[in-house]
């Protein structure tokens, strides 16, 4: 079993809050009834940090940073054995960008999902990944420890992470 956050969030703007976290239960091959499956949205939502009594608002109603954890809640739901998160943080603030950098590894952690994050974000990268790897022209270039990205003598990884223009990789404008 896996799941999935997507960039922009990805939430069915037709359905609340609960019924967007709670989709796959109400649709899979483990279906639950609408009372079961609204619990394990609560207490999912929970999890985030999404107040519950915010349940029953539409996409349309929460703010980005709301619809990222909402995102977040719909991809844990089914206890998932692999994430995997698009650009999580992305059109956030850096402050709810750390904050939803934090909620992911520590609901990886407490779950033992395993999760993969695409991302160009760095501080993301430092702050949720064990191993990266940059991938460029559609071939990985490198990969290795994220805590020692900073302190990376390949010279793609150096360009990459100081945003540089010159360097190795080259890229058509």
């Amino acid at each position: 079993f896996s799941s999935a956050t997507f960039q922009g969030g990805a939430l069915f703007d037709s359905l609340s809050v609960w019924q967007n976290v709670a989709f796959r239960l109400l649709q899979g091959h483990k279906k639950l009834s609408r009372i079961d499956a609204r619990k394990v949205a609560l207490e999912k939502l929970e999890r985030v940090g999404f107040p519950s009594r915010a349940a029953d608002l539409f996409p349309s109603e929460i703010s980005g940073g709301m619809q990222k954890r909402v995102g977040l809640a719909r991809a844990i739901a089914t206890d998932p054995e692999l994430l995997f998160f698009d650009e999580p943080t992305t059109g956030l603030d850096p402050i709810r960008a750390s904050m939803i950098n934090s909620l992911i590894r520590d609901v990886v952690k407490e779950s033992g999902s395993t999760a993969v994050e695409i991302t160009h974000d760095m501080d993301s990268v430092r702050a949720i990944a064990d191993r990266a790897a940059l991938l460029h022209e559609g071939k990985i270039v490198w990969t290795g420890s994220a805590s020692a990205i900073d302190d990376e003598e390949n010279e793609s990884v150096r360009q990459f992470v100081s945003g540089a223009s010159n360097g190795p990789m080259r890229f058509a404008i």
